[in-house]
């Protein structure tokens, strides 16, 4: 049977749809309680339901064959299994923002960029040659260019309500996101028919 593990909250709510839509049954996960593993009704796979972080960390592990998880953890932590499919669902997109108005590319002062996404914003300066200090935030990272900790902030972004709620605005997109299906480096290939099969049932 295959371990799929899923990232809980609203990449959960999209995957149990897509999996429904797929045809599988999914009984189990209408009254979940406290339950954190999960039989398809088919008894094809298990679902197991974790932090965004622990999925990738079960799959590069290969007690979990397939995991569903948003790409901002694939390219925060720098996952390493096959991200074979964007599930379509969850959209956002990683932003450069700051205080409305204000140029953050124009000048040569040295700039502060707070973000719960370190990796991924040290990445983007880098292949702008720019050398910027790095705070992580585990918060509400909005606070730290209103609070003067930082010049801007490197976050998610959906609407961007949020921002403009906060006197900030987007200075760039710098990465599209959504919820991706990865696998498994070894699964991919001792278990690809069985992959295969549930990959081409999703009819991505």
């Amino acid at each position: 049977m295959l371990k799929i593990a899923l990232t809980k909250g609203r990449i959960e709510q999209g995957a149990a749809q897509l999996l429904q839509r797929a045809g599988y049954g999914l009984s189990q996960l209408k009254n979940p309680g406290r339950k954190l593993i999960f039989d398809s009704d088919s008894g094809e796979f298990k679902l197991v339901l974790a932090k965004a972080n622990d999925v990738v960390t079960y799959v590069e592990h290969g007690v979990c064959e397939l995991g569903i998880v948003g790409r901002d953890t694939i390219l925060e932590t720098g996952a390493q299994c096959y991200e074979v499919a964007d599930l379509g669902f969850g959209k956002c997109s990683f932003a450069l923002a700051g205080i409305a108005g204000r140029d953050f590319f124009g000048g040569y002062e040295h700039h502060t960029v707070a973000t719960k996404y370190p990796n991924v914003a040290k990445n983007y300066f880098s292949k702008l040659g720019m050398d910027v200090k790095i705070v992580k935030i585990d918060g509400s990272v909005e606070l730290a260019p209103l609070l003067g900790l930082a010049d801007a902030i490197v976050d998610i972004v959906e609407t961007g309500k949020t921002l403009q709620e906060n006197g900030l605005e987007v200075y760039e997109r710098i990465e599209p996101v959504s919820a991706r299906l990865i696998v498994n480096i070894a699964a991919m290939k001792l278990r690809r028919e069985e992959i295969g099969k549930f990959i081409g049932r999703l009819k991505l």
